[in-house]
């Protein structure tokens, strides 16, 4: 039974890491136009069919700007959800963005999903043995003994999901920032959300976007 145990624990923990989310940016893009200083108020606007992926991700790229010293809001007072601002309706838009103090706003987007499919292989590990309980007799060693556990391989398909932020400055309603990232079998839509806008603050930090208050 100690031998079975042992074994459904290292399984286990293989399966777990092999199916562990991960985010990671693929490319980005800062235009040599952006603001100098960065940008301290962003309106972030979820692009989706789906009111609640939209609120979710709006709303956790906002909590994690927000714990970088970086004002920021979602969209819902400009753009109720399950509605999208007509051609028409585009001066009037940028006039509340500028009338509510906004310097930019940023765009996020579902490019794409993929399946891919792939073999883990099989692994052999060696059991701890230690110096008692089961060394104190022949016996009890006897029917311990097992100095090997094997892992059998196995096939598994991977979720992936490729997203696009943009960020454009209210001023000049020009493209001043845009990033593509890559996540990995998220456990659930908060999940994937928080680990995106942690990644995405990340990457805007780094080229110059936005500047870390906190």
């Amino acid at each position: 039974m100690k031998k079975i145990t042992n074994l459904f624990i290292l399984s286990l923990g293989m399966i777990l890491f092999a199916c562990s989310p991960s985010t990671k940016i693929l490319g980005s893009w800062a235009s040599p136009e952006k603001q100098a200083g960065g940008y301290n108020d962003i309106m972030i606007l979820g692009i989706s069919e789906s009111v609640i992926g939209r609120q979710t991700f709006e709303d956790q790229v906002q909590n994690v700007l927000t714990q970088d010293g970086i004002k920021a809001s979602n969209s819902s007072s400009i753009i109720p959800p399950g509605t999208r601002p007509s051609e028409s309706e585009k001066e009037k838009f940028a006039q509340q963005l500028r009338a509510k103090g906004h310097d930019a706003i940023l765009t996020v987007a579902l490019l794409d999903q993929t399946n891919e499919t792939r073999y883990v292989p099989g692994t052999t590990a060696y059991a701890p043995m230690g110096y008692g309980g089961y060394y104190r007799s022949y016996w009890g060693y006897y029917n311990y003994y097992s100095p090997l556990m094997y892992d059998p391989g196995y096939y598994t398909t991977d979720k992936n999901y490729y997203l696009e932020a943009n960020l454009y400055d209210v001023n000049t309603e020009q493209l001043v920032w845009s990033s593509q990232s890559e996540t990995t079998n998220p456990a659930n839509l908060e999940a994937f959300a928080r680990a995106f806008a942690m990644v995405i603050s990340d990457q805007m930090i780094k080229d110059g976007i936005i500047i870390k208050k906190k």
